[in-house]
């Protein structure tokens, strides 16, 4: 199929098709005419492609695992495995941004927001401030 027909049957634009061919979520071929030429597996791929996009994954990540798991003799482990993957690393995120949002809190309303705080200081210690 071309690509105005891959384009309607999955909701993108042409631009989008090409774009995902130079990244290497997409490929095709040309005819003698120079138009791309797209077998209709494209289709159900695409779908794929977006919902994946939905769950969170970069085209980077998709391209990087998209032959890996079309090659898999089980594809619903594999991509299982994948996405436990994706949440052990929003797992890591939620608590780093849980880190940020607790020294923003701590900050705010400071006489300075943007000066280093004062480490807490220990029994016995004398104050350190900064300069």
């Amino acid at each position: 199929m071309r690509i105005g027909e891959l384009a309607a049957r999955v909701g993108l634009t042409r631009d989008a098709l090409r774009f995902y061919e130079q990244v290497g979520i997409l490929t095709s071929e040309r005819r003698a005419n120079g138009y791309r030429e797209y077998p209709p597996e494209a289709v159900p791929w695409l779908e794929y492609v977006r919902t994946a996009q939905a769950l969170g994954f970069s085209l980077a990540e998709i391209a990087d695992h998209g032959e890996e798991l079309s090659e898999a003799p089980d594809q619903a482990e594999a991509l299982s495995a994948l996405f436990a993957d994706k949440i052990r690393v929003i797992d890591t995120r939620m608590a780093e941004l849980a880190a940020l949002r607790a020294e923003l809190t701590a900050r705010a309303g400071t006489e300075c927001p943007l000066r280093k705080q004062p480490s807490p200081v220990r029994a016995g210690e004398r104050p350190r401030f900064p300069g």
